[in-house]
């Protein structure tokens, strides 16, 4: 499974799109979003999505 961003909340920030270590995250249309086949939730290296870690708006990179 993969992680979303909810777009309503996303402020747009890039926080996470620098700490994905799948470089899944990235900036269309001025929104960011991730893409399901290179998301792995961080498995293998961090303990938690990194992108739910820092991101500054709570629940907005949630489980897909």
């Amino acid at each position: 499974m993969a992680y979303k961003i909810v777009a309503s909340q996303c402020t747009v920030c890039g926080a996470c799109e620098f700490e994905c270590p799948n470089a899944a995250i990235s900036l269309k249309r001025d929104m960011y979003i991730i893409d399901p086949k290179k998301c792995t939730e961080c498995e293998g290296s961090f303990d938690t999505p990194q992108c739910a870690v820092v991101c500054p708006v709570e629940k907005t990179c949630i489980p897909a």
